[in-house]
């Protein structure tokens, strides 16, 4: 996110302009969410471009919605692990993958009114989350202070990330480089132009209700997406007559 001005406390702004409520997917968490998104939008002195879209942090998206129900329904994935939330907008799925039991959870969000509202929205479900307000995709988790090399393997989560093709391709870079240090990758998503499938293998799918003033519709279908073992591309079919060789999964953002 586009980091915003704003002349009043960020947590004042947050509770002035957002309700308590249950997630429509997720009801076992609640967030403060904006109940009327333009009024909001122009709030924060932003306008509707697609490398900057509505306040991650004052809704629940679909990929973020869907990816925190899979986390509750496989607590599996989670219980005992480090677990670090890219791009956590509301907080959401870091929340979820608190309560699913993760060893300590990273929120990491470059908005500093997302950062606010995810540590109002943590206080709000009784978990603790370790919130970075930074840019940290240049980084690797080390850098952030997760341990490597431990059993279980840390976890990435992201949620919708994958909504301009500048964030995609640095979003991606990061993923993959957490991957080639032992990570595992989940990331949700409900099907964004810049969703990069080549390096990521589908694990399930489920329909979301979403804001439809947001997506202009009232469902979305988000999949749930594991990254390819060291963050490598799926392996292409050699073209014939052509003597392309097939990909080896070098190519791509580097990590």
């Amino acid at each position: 996110m586009i980091p915003v001005g704003w002349a009043i406390d960020p947590d004042e702004f947050v509770r002035r302009h957002l309700r308590v409520s249950p997630v429509a997917e997720v009801p076992e968490i609640q967030l403060h969410q904006a109940e009327e998104p333009i009024g909001l939008w122009l709030a924060t002195e932003g306008e509707y471009y697609s490398e900057a879209p509505p306040p991650f942090w004052a809704f629940a998206w679909a990929g973020g919605q869907g990816l925190a129900r899979y986390l509750l329904d496989h607590p599996a994935e989670v219980a005992g692990r480090n677990v670090v939330d890219l791009a956590s907008g509301s907080g959401i799925v870091a929340i979820a993958a608190a309560l699913a039991g993760g060893a300590e959870v990273w929120a990491v969000e470059i908005d500093p009114l997302a950062v606010n509202a995810i540590e109002l929205n943590a206080k709000l479900n009784n978990v603790q989350l370790r919130v970075i307000g930074e840019d940290v995709l240049d980084r690797g988790l080390a850098d952030l202070g997760v341990p490597l090399g431990t059993d279980p393997a840390p976890l990435v989560v992201a949620g919708d990330v994958f909504y301009s093709e500048n964030m995609s391709a640095r979003v991606l870079t990061f993923l993959r480089r957490a991957a080639r240090d032992g990570a595992d990758v989940l990331v949700g998503d409900p099907g964004r132009a810049f969703f990069p499938a080549d390096y990521f293998t589908a694990v399930t799918a489920s329909e979301m209700r979403v804001r439809p003033e947001l997506e202009s519709t009232d469902w979305r279908t988000v999949t749930i997406w594991r990254i390819n073992p060291r963050g490598a591309a799926h392996r292409r079919p050699r073209r014939r007559g052509t003597g392309d060789a097939a990909t080896d999964g070098g190519s791509g953002p580097p990590a």
